[in-house]
Formats: structure tokens, sequence, C-alpha cells
């Protein structure tokens, strides 16, 4: 069975989407489409912009999302999921491709998520790190040690965490992981503590787009982040779009749940080819590949 696999936030790259754009007129359409939707030209920025450019939140998750979607749609016919899933914002890029939301409602979500995070990271100054060579268990007990607010953000593969929280509360709790045996526990060069309850702010303002937005049958279960398990009700599935932001991203226990609905080739859909290596390291035996058209 094929899992159709989406990248979120850290998959993009200068130039990213042009090729796309130069040769395919559905494309062309539907990025002209996100320039108006958007009110601004992000395929500018996308396809002529700097690695510097492209790292803002407010520019870096709708890029994302549109190389993902538009990429799908450009497959055509050779688009054939039995279960989709996505890493963080990746997931709305998912939710597109089994037919769950409209391009047009799912753009301005991801425009809205990109806000409202930022806006959250302004009120309060917090970070993520990158914990490598430590069992969940070990950094989650670690976590719940630290004074302060740090929790486990994104299970990524085994070994491999990321925590998220206040700065003080992530430093301290990096000092911990090395101390405890872990082989890197670095702060990321991230704008804020995404996927903790620093998040909130933005779930209460992303909460009202969402239960705005209408959510229909999708064609294909897809495996949240953050239940990990096959949904196909539209409501579950808005429900759990609200709590992905302050919710950890469970990759690890999502594409084994995938494993034991029966997928044996996971194709990612996107920029980079990160979810292809996360894939290899929780399961060595999956077919991996990149989307191709």
């Amino acid at each position: 069975m094929k899992a159709y696999i989406f990248p979120g936030q850290g998959a993009q790259f200068a130039g990213m989407g042009k090729d796309l754009y130069d040769n395919y007129p559905e494309a062309r359409k539907l990025f002209e489409n996100a320039n108006e939707i958007l009110n601004f030209e992000i395929t500018r920025t996308m396809f002529e912009g700097t690695a510097e450019d492209l790292k803002q939140t407010k520019i870096t998750q709708p890029a994302v999302f549109l190389h993902s979607v538009i990429l799908s749609k450009v497959m055509g016919s050779s688009f054939k999921p039995d279960m989709v899933a996505g890493h963080s914002l990746g997931e709305i890029s998912a939710l597109v491709a089994n037919k769950t939301l409209e391009f047009e409602p799912a753009l301005k979500l991801v425009y809205k998520r990109a806000l409202a995070m930022q806006h959250a990271c302004e009120i309060q100054p917090s970070t993520m790190a990158a914990v490598l060579g430590l069992e969940d268990e070990m950094v989650e007990s670690v976590c719940a040690a630290v004074d302060g607010i740090v929790v486990a953000a994104n299970y990524n593969c085994p070994g491999q965490l990321v925590i998220s929280g206040s700065i003080d509360a992530v430093e301290k709790a990096c000092e911990m992981m090395k101390e405890k045996g872990a082989k890197r526990a670095m702060v990321l060069p991230v704008g804020g503590a995404f996927h903790s309850p620093l998040m909130e702010p933005a779930r209460k303002e992303l909460a009202e787009a969402i239960e705005a937005t209408t959510f229909n049958t999708p064609i294909c279960p897809i495996y949240q982040n953050v239940t990990t398990f096959a949904v196909t009700n539209p409501q579950e599935i808005q429900q759990n779009l609200v709590f992905q932001l302050t919710a950890p991203v469970k990759w690890t226990q999502s594409v084994q749940k995938m494993i034991e609905g029966g997928a044996s080739h996971f194709i990612e859909v996107g920029p980079g080819k990160v979810l292809q290596g996360l894939v290899k390291k929780i399961d060595r035996n999956a077919e991996v590949s990149s989307a191709e058209i």
C-alpha cells in the first residue's frame, strides 16, 4: 500500500517550486491563484528569494504547503494514496491531498497558522532543541524534572526528539540531557516553542478559523500527529488539527501505525527528503521515494 507523506517547516529551499511553475500550466495557475489569495507575491520569494528570506514563518509555511500541494496536483492520475500523513504543517498539505480540504481555504488556514504562531512567539520568547541518542522516556523524564515549561515536541524517529519551551528551561534541559548521555542536545535556530503549551495563543486564534472551515469526507485515511491513528471522520480530523499546535508531533508512532495498517511504500511529496530519512530510521525495511511527475 502507498502512503503519501508531506513535509513541514524546515524543508524549504531557495528556488523551490520554480520548475513546477515553468513546466506545468496547472501549477502556474495555482501559484498565481495563491498570490491573489495571500495578497502578496509569495512566488517571488520562493523562486528568487534567499534561504534567509524563506526562513520567516509567514513565508516558510505557505511556501512548503504550496510546493507539496501543487506537486500532488500535477501528478494527476498517478497520485493514488491509500493513506496520507504530514509532519506538523505538512498535515494540512495531506488534508488537501486526500480531499478533506479544498485548496483555497487550506492555504488561508496555513497563512493564518503561520501568522498566529509568529504572534505567539513574539508574546513570549521561546525556543526548541534537538536531542540525539536518548530514549523517549528519558527525554520525557528530564523535561518533567526541569522548572519551567519544556516538553517533548517532535518524536521524529527513535533516538531523535525535539524539545520545546521557554529559553531558560530548554537550555537547562539540554544540560541535563548531556549528563544523561545524549550524543547531542543543541538549541535550534527557530522562532519559538512550536508544539508546546506556549503555542496556546496561536491555538485559540487558529481554532476559530479551523472551525469556520468546511472539512469533507476524505478519499483515504490520514494518520494525524496528535493521535497517530487512521482518521476519516471530518469532525475528528478538524478537532485533531486544532490541538496540533500545542501537542507533540508523534511522527515515529504515526509511521509505525501506518506500517501496521499496511503501508509498504512511503512517497514524500514536497521539498526535500527529510521524511524519507526518518521513515528509514523508524523501519529500515520500508520502501521510500520522492514523488515523481
